[in-house]
Formats: structure tokens, C-alpha cells, sequence
């Protein structure tokens, strides 16, 4: 039946189907695994660990926030007192002295020798690279610590078998200057403390080259040179703009340890040193082979002046005598002109070593000393003892107060000279005693235990007669032999007894050539000096002139005459025949004193004198030795060097009369009872010859 309109469906669009998706379940979460827990021992250990590292955390973390403030604090406590750099590349306590000879060339230097300032930037790039080879070669990279450097020295320490604070420190340059500067007086602990903030500060305040610069001038370089320019011109007479591969490998390795590796005290050593540093150079770049060959094949040599380690002796005794306030307070540097010869003080060391090595005993410990001198008192050479090389050593020349012996006795008849005696005056040699209040009787006695009888004053000497001497001072009276040695520049006390005529006062050897001088210069003083000119560096005009001054008169020159035969008579025929030289016309005199512990020989001829000392330093007795034997020998050796191509100038004495009346006195005759003939006789001589002496003393005077 067809659809009449009735139940026909709604008038809309069919609806839509789509695919209907299905809901994603939701994720399931993963289950957690329980975690294993250790249990027993090991899980209780674990759980301690644990604990343990958390705390050190903590606590670490907050100490290391402690110690950085801390160090920070410290670094800027010495950041805002720091200085410009120049102010702390000169900080001697006091200043240089350069020494020249009379002829104006550099020999010694004392002191604290500052060559000048110097920067890393004009001083030879071998000397920069070699010192940053050798102390600190990370310089450039490190912020002024380095504590890789500082654990592998406690590495070094340990396996030395060192506490890891002993021994090598890792101190970087930074840390070197800081110590060097302000904390060198400290503990090493306290020490090490300090440099670290100091150290930053540094690095942050200057610049790196400032730093190599303070370091450069400040460092200690063996022989007073302080900085690397003053040790540049001591040991190579070169300045360190110029020094080669080899001579700054040789000053860079003086920093370890300057006295020990010192070129001058051995140059082996200080060549063995620098080779060390060639390596350590080659193996960080700043050398090829072929460099580090050369420079090993060519090792730093020591300037001609500098091998010589001439007048050592003589320098120490300028310092000792020069102006305090000049040369040993102020932080000047001073140049001073001497009247060392070095000619003469080569003479003169050689002759000592000759005679040490041709006549004394091996193994012998007797030292010796010699003093040589122009006839005003200019010292023109001076060994202090056997050992050249010590600066600063005992100086026995100077320093050693020793008996005389009869090397007084000169004076004794200067004296006797002085007061209207002759040389051929008489006196008695025979048993002599003095009563001394207070003491008892003083008998003398001759070192033969012999008596002569009469002899003249000129044999008394010559033949060095204890007995005479002693009468001859007693007649003249021993306050004018001690004044008169006195006047003659015997400075020290000076006995007061009849023994002052046989020398048992003290002297210097330096003090009694001096008066040995004074008799060649014709009986005026001559205090022996050193300084020509003492100079300011840099200025011009000098500060002090000349030290010596115009003596005094001592004895008229007629006596002086007369006692430069006596003596030239001691060296003729008397106790110093071995010190008779060759070519020419000596006089001297021996002196031995008792127990033989010191021995003397002192003398001249008309341009020199001469001094020799021989004694052990413990004052024992001297084996086999006099004044006449060994010290003669010195002397003749010495004054045959030191003459060397000289003329042979005469010595400024009398010619004796052709008549003596000793000569006709039979030896065995000459007694205390004389014949009345040759008392008349000795009478008639004295009286002509005092008239004579009169006369002369009138034109003279």
C-alpha cells in the first residue's frame, strides 16, 4: 500500500557516523623497585660512609668559605701598604765598596755591591731564561702560588725521607720576592703562611716583569753581590745586558747557593752548576742542541781581576781602618783609590808559597804573614796568612798581636844613637843582674848562653846580645826606648820593665814596619795608610784625599844614618845573613822570642820594606825555626821578586871609618879588666867621637 504522508520520518539530515576511537588507557606508573639494602657489616659501613661524607661536605664547604675569606682579607691587608716596584729592587743595609790599586785599576770589592738597576726586559734574554728555567719555570702562567709545584716538592721531601715541609719548598719567584723582601726573619712555617696572601697581592699590584725585576736586582749572588747586575761585573767584568748562554746559566745557578757555587771560592763547581742549568734551558726550549753544545763546550770564565782574588788581606784591612761612618754605616756606594800594588802582592804570595813549598815540613800548621811597604808607609802589599781566599779571614798582618822579640832592639840603639852614642860605642857583655822593687833580680841571658866582653854597639846587634841590649836601655834610660818606639809608631802598651829592650811587648806586623819606615826614612815616622782617595760613586770631587801625613822626627838623620848600617851589618855579617840579596844593599833585623813561639825578620833596602811574621795560631812553640832562618827566607825571596828589574839604589847610610877599635882587642881578651892601654884608647875614641857627633848635631840642627 502506498505511503499515504503517515508516519513519514522526520525532515532531517542523517546524522554522521564516525569510527568511535577508543580511550587511551591511562599509564600505568613503574612500580619502584625497592632498593637492596645492604645488610650486616657492610651495609652498617656504607651507611657510616655516608654519614661521614655529608659531614666533611658540610664542613668542608663552609671551611673553604672561611679560608677564602680569610686569604682574601690577608691579601688586601698587604695590597694597600704595597709600594711602586722600583722602591723595593735596592734595599741594602748598606753600601758597596769598589777598591782600585794605585795605578786606578778595579781589584776588590767589599760590602754590599749593587751594580744598578736592571728590568726583564734589558737584561740578556739567556739571564731571563735561565733563571725562569731553573726557579720557576710555570712563572708566566701562574697566578703567584703554585701548588702543583708545591706538592711535588712534598713529593720530593717524602721520598728523601724529609718531613714534606722540609727541604725543597715550591716557592715560586712571586713567593721568593715575598720573602725576600719582608719575611726572610720569620720562621719557615710562619714564613710559608704569610707568602701566600703576600704572593697574590703581588701578582695583583705588578705586573709580571716587575715582579722578575724586584727578583732580578734583590737576589744574593755570592761575594757581596747583590742583584744580578752587581754579579755580572764581579765575576765576568761584563754587565747582564751582555752576558752569553754559559755565563748566565753560571749566575742563575749562584741562586741554590751562593757561597757554595761562588766562581770565585771554585770555579769547577760553579761550571758544573751552570752546565745543570744548560740542560734544564735546552729541555724547556729557551736552547736547541746545538746552543746548549756550544755553551757547554764554552764554560763562563771568571774576568782576569776576578781570577786573581788579588789583595784580599788588604782589602779587609781598608774596611777595618777606613772611616766607620763612611765605610761601614752608610748605604752609599764608594769608590776608593789605593796604594795596593798588584805587581807586588803577586811577588809577594809567591815567595810565600815557595818557601812553604821548597823549606817547611808538610803538613805543617805554622802561618805566616808579610807586610810590604814604600819608605813613606804606602802599603803596597799584605798577606794575611796562608790561606788567600777567605775575605773577612784573620788577618795575622793586622789582626795578631804577638810578641817582638829582638826585633825591638833597634830601638834600643836609636835611642842610644839619639843621646850621643855611636855605632862603634862599647859595651860590656857579661853577667848582668837588675834588682827590680817588687819583682826581685832580673838576670838576661843570651840565647848561646855566652858572654863576650866588650863589643861595639854595631856587633851587639849585629850578633843580637840580649845582655847588651838590656845594659845599653838601662844606661839610656827604658822610658826614652819606650817613647821612643812609641814615636816611631809602636801604638800598643809597651812593657815597663828592663824586658822591653828584648821585645817582650806586643805589637802588629803591620805596626812594626811601619816603624822600620820611619828609621829607613831617615829617622821621621811613617804610619803606614792605604787610601789615595776615597770617592762618592757618581760624584767627582772626592770626599777624602790622602791618608798619610808628614811624620814627625824621631831621631836626627845622622843617628838614623848610623843605625841603617848597624842593621845592613845584622844582614852582612849578623843573625839575617840568609836575607842578603844578591844585587843590592839590605838591612833588617831577626827577632825570635822565647819559647820560639813567634818569629821575625823585618827589613829594607833603599825603596821597600818588608815585614815577614812566622808563628802557630795557638801560640805553640815553632819547630826548628828563628827569625834568621825561615822569615829570612821569606824576606829574601819576597824582596828579590818584588825587585825584579828595579835599579839598585844605595841605602841612605854612613861609611864607617876604615878604623875600629874593636879590631885590636884579641877575642879572648876582651874581659871586664882591660889593660889601661885600651881604656885610654876607647877613651880618646869616644871623646873625638863625641866631639865629631857634637859638631854634626850643631850643622844639623
Amino acid at each position: 500500500m502506498a505511503n499515504n504522508g503517515k508516519n513519514k520520518p522526520p525532515l532531517i539530515a542523517p546524522a554522521k557516523h564516525f569510527a568511535e576511537v577508543p580511550k587511551r588507557a591511562p599509564k600505568k606508573k613503574r612500580a619502584k623497585k625497592p632498593k637492596k639494602r645492604r645488610g650486616g657489616i657492610s651495609g652498617f659501613f656504607a651507611m657510616i660512609f655516608r654519614a661521614l661524607w655529608h659531614v666533611i661536605w658540610w664542613v668542608g664547604l663552609r671551611v673553604a668559605i672561611v679560608f677564602a675569606l680569610v686569604l682574601g682579607a690577608g691579601v688586601f691587608y698587604y695590597y694597600k701598604d704595597l709600594p711602586d716596584a722600583v722602591a723595593l729592587m735596592d734595599d741594602r743595609e748598606r753600601g758597596s765598596v769598589t777598591m782600585m790599586d794605585h795605578q786606578g785599576e778595579v781589584f776588590a770589592w767589599r760590602g754590599d755591591q749593587f751594580g744598578g738597576l736592571v728590568s726583564a726586559k734589558t737584561v740578556s734574554p739567556h739571564l731571563k731564561n735561565a733563571v725562569i728555567a731553573t726557579e720557576d719555570k710555570r712563572f708566566y702562567r701562574h697566578f703567584g702560588i703554585s701548588p702543583r709545584g708545591i706538592l711535588g716538592a712534598m713529593l720530593i721531601n717524602w721520598r728523601a725521607g724529609r718531613s714534606p715541609l722540609s727541604g725543597n719548598g715550591g716557592s715560586t719567584i712571586t713567593q721568593q720576592v715575598a720573602k725576600r723582601v719582608y719575611f726572610s726573619e720569620l720562621p719557615s712555617i710562619q714564613r710559608k703562611i704569610r707568602e701566600v696572601p703576600m704572593s697574590i697581592a703581588m701578582e695583583i699590584k705588578y705586573t709580571k716583569d716587575e715582579i722578575l725585576a724586584i727578583y732580578l736586582n734583590r737576589a744574593y749572588l755570592g761575594a757581596g753581590s747583590f742583584g744580578f747586575e752587581a754579579a755580572s761585573q764581579r765575576y765576568f767584568a761584563k754587565s747582564a745586558r751582555a752576558v752569553n748562554a754559559s755565563e748566565a746559566a753560571m749566575l742563575a745557578g749562584l741562586l741554590k747557593a751562593p757561597s757554595r757555587f761562588a766562581p770565585t771560592r771554585n770555579i769547577g763547581r760553579a761550571q758544573g752548576r751552570g752546565d745543570l742549568i744548560i740542560g734544564l734551558m735546552e729541555d724547556q726550549g729557551y736552547l736547541t742542541k746545538a746552543e746548549a753544545v756550544t755553551a757547554r763546550n764554552n764554560p763562563a770564565k771568571l774576568s782576569s781581576v776576578a781570577a786573581k782574588r788579588a789583595g784580599g788581606y788588604f782589602a779587609d784591612w781598608i774596611m777595618e781602618s777606613g772611616p766607620e761612618f763612611i765605610l761601614k754605616d752608610t748605604t752609599e756606594d764608594i769608590v776608593i783609590k789605593t796604594t795596593f800594588d798588584g805587581r807586588i802582592q803577586k811577588a809577594t804570595e809567591d815567595a810565600l808559597d815557595f818557601i812553604f813549598e821548597n823549606k817547611v815540613k808538610a803538613g805543617s800548621k805554622a802561618q805566616a804573614a808579610i807586610v810590604v811597604m814604600s819608605r813613606d808607609g804606602a802599603v803596597r802589599a799584605m798577606v794575611g796568612g796562608r790561606n788567600l781566599g777567605v775575605a773577612g779571614g784573620f788577618n795575622r798582618a793586622t789582626q795578631a798581636l804577638r810578641q817582638t822579640g829582638s826585633s825591638f832592639k833597634p830601638f834600643v840603639y836609636a835611642a842610644a844613637l839619639e843621646n850621643g852614642y855611636s855605632y862603634n860605642s862599647i859595651v860590656v857583655d857579661e853577667p848582668y843582674t837588675i834588682n827590680i822593687p817588687g819583682s826581685g833580680p832580673y838576670t838576661p841571658k843570651n840565647y848561646d848562653r855566652k858572654f863576650r866582653g866588650p863589643i861595639t854597639f854595631t856587633e851587639a846587634l849585629a850578633g843580637s846580645i840580649n845582655v847588651a841590649a838590656v845594659k845599653v836601655s838601662e844606661t839610656i834610660g827604658r822610658e826614652k826606648v819606650r817613647f821612643l818606639a812609641q814615636d816611631f809608631g809602636i801604638e800598643n802598651k809597651l812593657a815597663v820593665g828592663p824586658a822591653v829592650a828584648l821585645g817582650a811587648s806586643e805589637s802588629t806586623l803591620l805596626e812594626m814596619t811601619g816603624a822600620y819606615a820611619g828609621i829607613l826614612n831617615s829617622g821621621v815616622s811613617a804610619k803606614p795608610y792605604g787610601v789615595m782617595e776615597l770617592t762618592i760613586q757618581g760624584e767627582d770631587a772626592p770626599l777624602m784625599g790622602k791618608s798619610s801625613s808628614r811624620g814627625t822626627r824621631v831621631i836626627n838623620d845622622h843617628a838614623a844614618a848610623q843605625l841603617v848600617y848597624m842593621m845592613n851589618q845584622v844582614v852582612e855579617a849578623g843573625t839575617g845573613r840568609r836575607a842578603k840579596l844578591k844585587d843590592r844593599e839590605a838591612a833588617g833585623k831577626t827577632g825570635t822570642t822565647q819559647g820560639a813561639r813567634d818569629a821575625w825578620f823585618i827589613g829594607f833596602t833603599a825603596d821597600y820594606v818588608a815585614g815577614v811574621w812566622m808563628g802557630n795560631d795557638n801560640n805553640d812553640k815553632l819547630t826548628g825555626v828563628t827569625g834568621g832562618g825561615l822569615p829570612a827566607d821569606i824576606w829574601r825571596e819576597t824582596m828579590t821578586r818584588v825587585h825584579q828589574g828595579l835599579p839598585a839604589n844605595p841605602l841612605p847610610m854612613i861609611d864607617p871609618v876604615p878604623y875600629d877599635v874593636a879590631e885590636d882587642l884579641d877575642i879572648e881578651d876582651r874581659g871586664t879588666n882591660l889593660s889601661q892601654k885600651v881604656d885610654k884608647e876607647l877613651k880618646q875614641f869616644e871623646k873625638d867621637a863625641t866631639t865629631i857627633m857634637n859638631k854634626l848635631l850643631g850643622i844639623f840642627r
